[in-house]
């Protein structure tokens, strides 16, 4: 056998051996022998560098070295899950669904395991890259660290797309979890706090080498590809687990509610014989026909929810409570607890939210308070043992001033929050503008942080994001932790944020109520900042979901004269204020004022083009059926119920050329 075939025998054979071992549980050869083969592996190898391959066994162990994690966008967006805690919730969300779907829905239940989410792509059956979450947009390529974990393939078995991503938990049994801490004690360290930190923590380490010690594991419950090799999910992992993922063999399907009921009740009593962290049961709609038709909302998927376990509960002493600032001047209170260990962390502090929150629990320094984990996440604070009160304690008294500026407080009627209005002049909201200003959603400034913000405005170089603008690197450079080329990466960020479109402009200049979505809806509808600007209350009010306090909210904002003075000079530097006109001739305003349902398979255009083109002409789109819709845009296999209902209602179905004539 010459070489290059020597080399592919025993990195095939070392990929079975680690498939069996890591993935299969079946090991059919010692650890002994396994670690002589791949020692032949790597000595040929050495001796022949021509034969190089990126996914290679013996990568496994590790070793480069990454400085700096490149930011890598999504072929797929990474969605977050709604969230639910009782069977009320599980009810009103198929309640929800059943109305948009036809026929009878399946479900897949998966156990939610509580780690770091990856995103790996493959490509012609090799694994590409591999990234983190992120914001869901983009993360963090990690690709050298998640090849050192054993249960990620790095080349794949069987007939598989050309191009495709799994989703995965990266995350740490609790057996390796405490090997790790027995490790740090003897070596007299810290012990780690809790698994889920600790794996999430793994992937930003700078060596792999030092990854590859730790004993990560890949969960994988998701297959993303544009070309689906399986009707459903259930088929999905199944599918990958053939692959050579680790699939947990826990999921099932299920044919109904009750099932998924069952599901649930059962593994909230065995879930602690897990050898892994979980809290709660992923449920999914099975089809993924029925998913496309669900789709999404901004933030989460229709037709998946997450059912989180009752959270950890323990009890600690109220210290004391004090006030944050936020950018738009809402004060927002916070209790300092005595420390305590809750499902794995410390915590010393929780929101209280606001004034009547505190009334409602009748908080008093001193109180021995009930705390838990809001969806095992956010601690915050359920109760008091009145019990151990002590008899001469107080009522709190809410906040008067402004703790950080001294301005008196106010508190508007039918609004929860007080409100500092110092906005020129309170640092906490100067900071927080301009750190919402550049963050990623927004202008996305690439060398400027939230901690860098706060430094330059503490040296007095800027007091609002127009500022930004006139920095130079003399000034920038000698500020703490800043050399030279952070101080060249900072202001190359900021000469490339004007090149930034004019819908996250609008929605990074931080008008109150005005999020990503209505930025979008603003931006498409007056096209440029001045017709924004310019437009009266009532106007804004007949725009599509624009209601009067986001309507009351824009007036303020643009009759501010500090506000109109920073537009000005934003438009100066050169920064988009109005929609590109290339994007303006591809829209018009054919279809306005008209509703559009989506229902079924199309041939010429997606479905999620099609309803891009709906939006561009100036239509909107719905999920269901009503007395408001215009037309229903009809493909193979359209519901039978949507089409009695549109019949019942008199709403037009209309087919694919039919609509694309409409635009035409």
């Amino acid at each position: 056998m010459d070489v290059e075939k020597q080399i592919e025998f025993l990195r095939a054979e070392l990929r079975e051996h680690n498939h069996r071992y890591y993935v299969s549980d079946s090991p059919i050869i010692s650890d002994y022998e396994f670690d002589q083969k791949l020692k032949q592996l790597q000595e040929l190898e050495a001796k022949h560098p021509q034969y190089h391959d990126p996914n290679s066994p013996t990568l496994r162990v590790g070793g480069s070295i990454t400085k700096n994690f490149e930011t890598v966008t999504h072929d797929y967006r990474m969605y977050s899950l709604s969230n639910s805690y009782s069977d009320e919730e599980l009810n009103d969300w198929l309640e929800r669904i059943q109305k948009l779907v036809d026929g009878p829905i399946e479900f897949t239940c998966e156990l939610k395991y509580d780690g770091a989410s990856i995103n790996l792509t493959y490509e012609n059956g090799a694994l590409l890259r591999a990234v983190t979450r992120g914001d869901g947009y983009q993360g963090d390529d990690v690709t050298a660290n998640v090849k050192t974990i054993r249960t990620v393939p790095l080349k794949l078995k069987g007939d598989f797309p050309q191009r495709f991503d799994i989703r995965g938990e990266i995350i740490l049994p609790f057996d390796g979890f405490a090997k790790m801490n027995e490790e740090r004690i003897k070596e007299g360290e810290d012990p780690y706090r809790n698994p889920r930190n600790t794996a999430s923590g793994s992937l930003k380490l700078q060596d792999s080498s030092e990854v590859a010690q730790r004993p990560l594991e890949c969960l994988a419950y998701s297959l993303k590809s544009n070309s689906q090799p399986v009707a459903t999910q259930f088929e999905s992992l199944e599918l990958i687990r053939e692959w050579g993922f680790k699939v947990p063999q826990a999921a099932i399907l299920a044919k109904g509610l009750n099932e998924v009921k069952e599901f649930i009740a059962y593994w909230d009593k065995k879930r602690h014989d897990l050898p892994y962290e979980t809290d709660g049961v992923v449920i999914k709609v099975n089809s993924f026909y029925q998913q496309e038709e669900l789709g999404y909302t901004a933030k989460a998927p229709r037709w998946a929810i997450a059912y989180k376990f009752k959270a950890e509960q323990t009890k600690t002493i109220l210290k004391e409570v004090t006030y944050q600032v936020g950018r738009t001047g809402a004060i927002t209170p916070v209790a300092n607890l005595e420390p305590v260990d809750l499902a794995g962390t410390i915590v010393k502090r929780a929101s209280l939210h606001n004034a009547d929150q505190i009334e409602k629990l009748d908080l008093r320094i001193g109180d021995t308070v009930f705390v838990e984990k809001g969806g095992e996440i956010i601690p915050k604070i359920t109760g008091v043992d009145l019990e151990q009160r002590n008899v001469n304690s107080v009522p709190i008294e809410y906040l008067q001033r402004c703790p950080e500026c001294g301005t008196q407080l106010v508190r508007n009627e039918g609004e929860a929050q007080h409100y500092c209005l110092n906005a020129e002049g309170c640092p906490p909201q100067i900071i927080g503008r301009i750190q919402h200003y550049i963050s990623r959603k927004a202008m996305d400034i690439e060398g400027l942080g939230g901690e860098t913000v706060a430094l330059l405005v503490r040296n007095g170089l800027i007091k609002n994001y127009a500022d930004l603008y006139d920095l130079t690197m003399d000034q920038v450079i000698p500020l703490e932790r800043m050399a030279e080329k952070s101080a060249q990466n900072l202001i190359d960020g900021i000469i490339k944020s004007k090149n930034i479109p004019f819908d996250r402009v609008l929605f990074a200049l931080g008008i109150r109520h005005v999020g990503e979505t209505v930025a979008k809806k603003l931006a498409k509808h007056y096209n440029t900042i001045d017709n924004l600007a310019q437009v009266s209350q009532e106007d804004l009010v007949e725009v599509d979901e624009i209601g009067s306090i986001i309507a009351q909210s824009v007036k303020k904002f643009f009759n501010s004269v500090e506000n109109k003075k920073t537009i000005e000079r934003l438009k100066g530097y050169g920064v988009q204020l109005e929609i590109d006109a290339n994007k303006l001739e591809n829209q018009t305003n054919k279809l306005e004022g008209r509703s559009f349902v989506v229902s079924g398979v199309f041939s010429k255009v997606s479905r999620n083009d099609l309803k891009k083109l709906i939006e561009d002409n100036g239509g909107k789109v719905s999920g269901s059926i009503s007395k408001k819709t215009g037309f229903v845009v009809a493909g193979d296999n359209m519901g039978p119920s949507k089409k009695a209902k549109a019949d019942n209602l008199g709403v037009p179905i209309i087919s694919e050329d039919e609509f694309l004539l409409m635009i035409s």
